[in-house]
């Protein structure tokens, strides 16, 4: 019950200053480095990194540059940490700023320390994330599909959590069902969500598959996708109404059979859905002459 009560209470709850003050108050001794409002210097080797970490893929090139605007400006915005033992932390939120100050020679770093248990700390890592940096839609995709399985979240609570509506959730949710090579290209920016959101309503997995590499092949645009998708979408339904008009081979048989039966006499008939033919066999003028009155010509 308890740790439900904290779920329910949103990201600013858990990362509510009380948490600060009773964990320094407890465990971390305040030092002539420790500035005021409970910000803590602390030896980047004794932080660990997230396991909870939604962001899969760090652009070296872009830490490089943060790196250097660090051993300008420093650390502007503090990371956030949990303490896991005596001079033993665990990354919460902000790896690129931490890597990036590895990279930069730093030996301390300016850190939030919060209190927090694994389901807790789940959810703050994937929310603060989602807000604070640039994920790409299949990370952002997989977050979602995190909270809502790990955090028990509905996907309107998942929707007040992240500040976007049910809709907007759930077309990234559906991004998780395209195929892998798909999901891929979403990922290392091959292809835009836009570009998945036209693919995802096709139903038929090779179809997507079809569609994403003439995306690729052709270059084609969102809006190009989208009408490839509408015109694939209209030859089926032709295709399928086409089918629908057309007699079954068991029709075929019973009506050919019925036939038969009528005239006395092995009747063909043959139909591609629009024409066909009956075919009546005589053996001789006198069956012609018996098949005229069946069908009253005479």
């Amino acid at each position: 019950m308890t740790k439900k009560k904290a779920l329910g209470r949103g990201l600013n709850a858990l990362l509510s200053d009380s948490n600060v003050d009773e964990r320094l108050e407890t465990d971390v001794p305040v030092t002539h480095t420790t500035p005021a409002g409970g910000i803590l210097e602390i030896p980047v080797e004794q932080i660990e990194v997230n396991p909870f970490q939604p962001r899969t893929h760090f652009d070296q090139e872009a830490l490089n540059e943060l790196a250097e605007s660090i051993n300008v400006h420093g650390i502007i915005q503090p990371i956030t940490v949990r303490r896991l033992a005596h001079n033993q932390y665990q990354l919460i939120s902000g790896e690129r700023r931490l890597q990036a100050s590895k990279l930069a020679g730093l030996k301390t770093i300016p850190a939030y320390v919060r209190l927090a248990d694994d389901q807790q700390m789940l959810e703050m890592s994937l929310i603060e994330n989602i807000q604070r940096e640039n994920l790409n839609a299949i990370e952002i995709a997989l977050s979602y599909q995190r909270l809502i399985s790990e955090c028990n979240l509905k996907q309107e609570e998942l929707g007040d959590r992240v500040g976007k509506n049910r809709a907007t959730v759930t077309n990234y949710l559906r991004l998780l069902k395209l195929p892998p090579d798909i999901q891929i290209a979403v990922r290392d920016n091959k292809i835009s969500m836009g570009h998945a959101r036209a693919i995802i309503n096709v139903e038929n997995p090779d179809t997507q598959l079809f569609i994403f590499n003439k995306i690729l092949g052709d270059d084609l645009s969102v809006r190009k996708v989208e009408e490839l998708v509408r015109e694939l979408a209209s030859r089926k339904e032709t295709k399928r109404e086409a089918t629908a008009s057309t007699p079954s081979n068991r029709e075929m048989a019973q009506l050919q059979s019925r036939l038969s039966s009528h005239f006395g006499t092995r009747v063909a008939v043959k139909s591609d859905g629009k024409k066909g033919e009956i075919k009546i066999p005589f053996l001789s003028v006198e069956d012609l002459n018996r098949i005229l009155d069946i069908l009253k010509i005479q």
